[in-house]
């Protein structure tokens, strides 16, 4: 309104003081208008005269008065508005609505008194109708409304077209004012795209040279026969993973599935090659030999957790006598446990263990430095009996294999963890963990701390990592939300769930409270959520989906910020304790039986780094739940 009263007044002093009688401007200076000398001074009154003397100015005004006259659809309702106009409307039809749409009531607007409506005006309101049907609610809020793209002309901000004087887009839509970001929020921003461009580079750098290993590869896969797959042991082994390009060297291992008629990601298995299962990535840069297209993982790294295949030449059965491996039967499930004595059980490792150390004194090469600790050192004896055990069954041999059922108050979901060999060679000689020995240790945690504990039990929930983890994130993102919000949606009363993540060569630890929407990034190695956009994503839109799910109001202050958290925990000394510090991480946690974590970390725990003997322990108690649960008999 300030602005039509402002044009207006300007409006009203060029036709009294620049004109004459016929509308013309005159030749002479106008004198000052001394009586309005209160708003304007003289330095403005000069100003003005020029602009409106300017030669472009009377060039637009003569063209705007000239449309003015003689309007393309010309409104016929005489001094009655926009606003009295539609009240007049809905209160003739009775209609509960409050307002009407803008192209209806632009038409009503170019209505005569006969009731007549002109063909053109019926062809704009036809063509609004069908634009309607096709046209987002949030694209007509934008400048571009459905009536001017009937009308096809330009639209201005700040007003309505068909709604009349004083109607802003805010007004009409509810809009909320824009915040301007925060530094903080634009320096996290930053940092995010620069993470981005630098993973960018590396990329490029990738796929240069993913053409020369491409064409090795078809060389390799001409030259190998399917036959090969004679010469590995039928079923699942463990083994080393080998590439050639651009050095030969070791680069992974896992777990080779030999079976006939297998297939990868519903496809059949390329010529010279078997499928794959990715648990440990010794080089964090090794290319995929195959990049898979459909997710486009091409490094190593990105496959922890899913399937590859993999050229016949360059795997290697880690036993070099391979054998069938143990069928499930043999795995010892929850419901067939032995009510055996635990002394019974390590009695029998402890008799092992000293036929096993009488036969090595002869040969003292044979026996670890480990096993031969210093006086008052630290004795890792149930280390020592489950590796007793496993050297005298047929956890031995290649391919052995034991199941160990994951109850569906763990997970979510019920399943059967695999655990080989490999995993427990891991455990002894200290080396990069599976997923399946960490799966075991939350089974351990379970059975432990919070089965028959309701307090625990209903505080604290984990997210399993074969379901959630990078290259199914990558792969499959719809999937990994949906389980996500299954499981926040399992929360009545505020729940902390403990997510072990491996980010392709490292495991770190995200314990998430869906209902506060607060996230703890606990990290051994120092380093920010924003180095993994993928997984913040993630995690992200999960609590954004569980927060409309169970239409929970957030203040607009809140509604797109999701508290993250960098606790400040113990940091790791070398490139492979990260999987036993999550383990400790998640015991000193529930053992504290808090639902916040502290950014300093618990007082109880505090400390830099964990020691040796801190890590000792975790690995004894996976050790001690081995031998209770007879996953290992003789």
């Amino acid at each position: 309104m300030a602005g039509k009263r402002h044009r207006g007044w300007r409006t009203f002093l060029t036709n009294k003081y620049l004109k004459d009688k016929e509308k013309n401007f005159v030749e002479y200076d106008p004198e000052y208008p001394v009586k309005y000398a209160i708003f304007i001074t003289e330095e403005e009154w000069v100003a003005f005269v020029a602009q409106r003397r300017d030669e472009n100015f009377k060039k637009v005004s003569a063209t705007n008065r000239e449309r003015a006259s003689n309007p393309t659809y010309a409104y016929k309702k005489g001094r009655l508005g926009y606003a009295r106009l539609e009240e007049k409307i809905l209160d003739e039809t009775k209609s509960d609505a409050t307002s009407l749409p803008p192209h209806v009531l632009w038409k009503e607007a170019r209505v005569g008194k006969d009731g007549t409506v002109r063909d053109d005006v019926q062809h704009i309101y036809d063509e609004c109708e069908t634009l309607s049907q096709s046209i987002s609610t949030a694209e007509d809020q934008e400048n571009r409304s459905v009536l001017s793209r009937a009308l096809n002309v330009p639209e201005y901000p700040g007003r309505v077209r068909g709604k009349g004087h004083g109607c802003t887009p805010t007004s009409l839509y509810k809009n909320p004012r824009r915040r301007n970001p925060s530094n903080q929020e634009v320096m996290e921003t930053l940092q995010a795209l620069q993470a981005q461009v630098l993973q960018l580079q590396k990329d490029n750098e990738r796929y240069r040279c993913m053409e020369k290993c491409s064409s090795q590869l078809k060389e390799t896969s001409e030259k190998a026969s399917i036959n090969c797959q004679n010469k590995f042991p039928e079923g699942i082994s463990s083994c080393q993973l080998y590439l050639s390009s651009p050095t030969y060297r070791l680069v992974g291992k896992g777990k080779v599935h030999n079976t006939s008629g297998d297939l990868l990601h519903h496809r059949p298995l390329p010529d010279g090659h078997l499928k794959v299962s990715v648990d440990v990535v010794l080089d964090k840069d090794a290319l995929l030999p195959i990049p898979d297209i459909v997710s486009e993982t091409t490094l190593l790294r990105d496959a922890i957790g899913s399937f590859v295949a993999w050229p016949l030449d360059l795997i290697f059965i880690d036993d070099e006598t391979p054998t069938k491996p143990a069928s499930k039967d043999k795995g010892i499930l929850r419901h067939n446990e032995s009510v055996a004595s635990q002394k019974e059980v390590f009695a029998q490792g402890s008799q092992q263990l000293s036929q096993k150390i009488g036969s090595r004194q002869k040969n003292k090469r044979d026996l670890p430095v480990k096993y031969l600790p210093k006086k008052g050192a630290f004795v890792p004896r149930y280390q020592i009996s489950l590796e007793t055990l496993v050297d005298s069954s047929d956890m031995a041999t290649a391919g052995a294999i034991r199941l160990l059922d994951m109850e569906e108050d763990i997970f979510g979901y019920s399943c059967t963890e695999t655990i080989g060999k490999e995993d427990l060679e891991h455990i002894f000689r200290h080396q990069e963990l599976g997923v399946g020995v960490i799966h075991t240790y939350i089974r351990f945690l379970y059975d432990n701390f919070m089965r028959g504990n309701d307090q625990l039990s209903n505080r604290f929930r984990f997210v399993s990592s074969s379901l959630v983890n990078k290259a199914l994130i990558c792969r499959e993102p719809d999937s990994c939300r949906e389980y996500l919000v299954k499981r926040f949606m399992a929360s009545s009363t505020n729940n902390l769930y403990l997510w072990p993540y491996n980010s392709g060569c490292h495991w770190l630890l995200l314990a998430i409270d869906p209902l506060k929407e607060v996230v703890y990034f606990l990290n051994s190695i120092d380093g920010e959520w924003t180095n993994y956009p993928d997984m913040k994503q993630l995690v992200d839109t999960s609590i954004k989906v569980f927060r409309s799910q169970r239409q929970a109001r957030v203040p607009r202050t809140k509604s797109s910020n999701i508290t993250w958290i960098k606790v400040q925990c113990p940091l790791q000394r070398n490139g492979i304790d990260c999987g036993y510090f999550v383990m400790r991480f998640m015991r000193e946690i529930i053992n504290m039986n808090q639902i916040e974590i502290p950014i300093t970390y618990f007082d109880e725990y505090k400390c830099a780094h964990y020691t040796r003997l801190q890590l000792e322990q975790i690995k004894e108690e996976l050790c001690q739940y081995f031998i209770e649960k007879r996953l290992i008999s003789i």
